[in-house]
């Protein structure tokens, strides 16, 4: 079956599916899956359980599949993916697991846009600890800072910044972000510089 519709487009094979040929579905869902698994291993910081979300993202290409327009859509690939990631991240915002995440999650956050020397800020790691040497029990004294002020970030973000905040964390750039929550992307970036704001404000 991969002979035969290898060198066949997702669009084609989605007009033939429309046509009803059959075993395309199978194909496309085979061929997707990595992309699903990826997309999984992203979500996952954000606290669904990972079979879950391989589950969830199934569905969601199940989904572009059934409803992909090859006249009104961009490519099948483009379609699916925002299929998939809407699909995963509304089965994370059902568990309400999300809410204490890593503390390694947060560090690209506090970044400059300019790698130079002079530019580069302090991550939230850097700057609950100054000290090179940490004995086992300043360590945990860092991990109950950071979860307050994890707790402390969370009361100052608005509904619409947290979701931002969470996708930012998966590795999704504001225009993705703005896809897959279906707003403009402007309003998202303009959030996405909010919440970098708010969090070097409190640290």
């Amino acid at each position: 079956m991969e002979d035969k519709y290898s060198q066949i487009t997702d669009e084609e094979l989605i007009n033939h599916l429309r046509d009803g040929e059959e075993n395309i579905t199978d194909y496309i869902m085979n061929k997707y899956k990595n992309l699903v698994r990826n997309k999984a291993k992203s979500m996952y910081i954000l606290g669904a359980d990972g079979e879950d979300l391989i589950q969830e993202g199934m569905i969601g290409l199940f989904k572009a599949i059934r409803d992909y327009d090859c006249g009104r859509d961009a490519s099948f690939f483009t379609f699916a993916d925002l299929c998939i990631s809407r699909q995963m991240y509304k089965a994370v915002q059902a568990s309400k697991r999300q809410k204490h995440m890593p503390l390694n999650t947060y560090i690209s956050l506090y970044a400059a846009d300019d790698k130079s020397d002079e530019n580069v800020e302090k991550s939230l790691a850097e700057s609950l600890s100054s000290k090179t040497d940490i004995n086992p029990e300043e360590i945990v004294i860092d991990r109950e800072s950071a979860a307050e002020l994890e707790e402390l970030i969370d009361r100052q973000l608005s509904a619409f910044e947290s979701q931002v905040l969470d996708l930012h964390l998966t590795g999704m750039s504001y225009t993705q972000i703005a896809k897959v929550l279906g707003k403009d992307e402007k309003s998202t970036d303009n959030a996405l510089q909010r919440v970098k704001a708010k969090v070097k404000k409190l640290l």
